[in-house]
């Protein structure tokens, strides 16, 4: 946080209404990614983003300064998110006067738009949706939001070593569901979608399913990510398709 938006927290903790309002433009794109690669549903997701900063505009008071404040925000849209996964049933919030609302409902095109009309974006949403909560949120908190393992453990209130550990199942899995996805197409000798240009064949796909001998030192995790990425370039190119939202 630079010192510009520390100033407007600062001032939303005062309870100035506009400094907050600040905050919700600048963190809202990340916020949305977030919501909306956990939910997989445009509109639900723009309410769950909603309601994140509701919560965490009610909850100033509670705030530790000496914690990332982005790293805070990801963790009530996190726990949101996995509540609404649970439930699966929209929620409807009274606005009126809120500087949320005020700052989410610009006239300006919401800059997630052009992004989710991207087909490659879409089929590899499809692909997380499948992922239990606890592996798609570290997903896409380190993909989409380029978030780092100890602020990932923050958010989900596990060790760095967890979430290494469930980095690399969610992309075993995801392989594996991207595998499966491409199975139709080499049966019928048809053209996979234009969402997937490239297809890993079975002994690459083994090579990446098989983990690294200490998974959880640093430099292991780092080379296994990328071997993950390497193997899978199509798969990753669709993964990272989102990170501009």
């Amino acid at each position: 946080m630079n010192e510009q938006e520390q100033d407007w927290l600062d001032r939303a903790r005062a309870g100035e209404q506009e400094a907050f309002g600040l905050l919700v433009e600048t963190y809202q794109r990340p916020v949305f990614a977030l919501t909306y690669r956990m939910l997989g549903d445009i509109s639900e997701a723009e309410d769950a983003a909603q309601e994140t900063f509701l919560r965490a505009y009610s909850r100033l008071d509670q705030y530790d300064p000496g914690r990332k404040f982005s790293t805070w925000l990801f963790s009530i849209a996190n726990y949101h998110c996995i509540d609404r996964l649970r439930k699966r049933r929209v929620q409807f919030v009274g606005l009126d006067e809120s500087p949320v609302m005020y700052s989410l409902e610009s006239e300006s095109p919401r800059p997630e738009a052009a992004a989710l009309e991207v087909e490659q974006a879409e089929e590899m949403q499809a692909l997380v949706n499948q992922l239990e909560p606890e592996y798609r949120t570290p997903l896409v908190l380190r993909y989409w939001n380029d978030c780092s393992y100890q602020e990932i453990a923050d958010v989900m209130d596990i060790t760095v070593a967890a979430v290494k550990s469930r980095l690399f199942r969610a992309r075993k899995k995801l392989a594996e569901l991207y595998e499966a996805a491409q199975q139709p197409y080499r049966v019928e000798g048809l053209r996979a979608p234009a969402g997937f240009p490239g297809q890993a064949d079975e002994g690459r796909i083994e090579e990446l399913n098989r983990p690294p001998a200490r998974f959880d030192a640093t430099e292991q995790a780092a080379e296994a990510e990328e071997r993950w990425k390497a193997l899978t370039l199509p798969l990753h190119r669709a993964l990272t398709s989102g990170a501009g939202l």
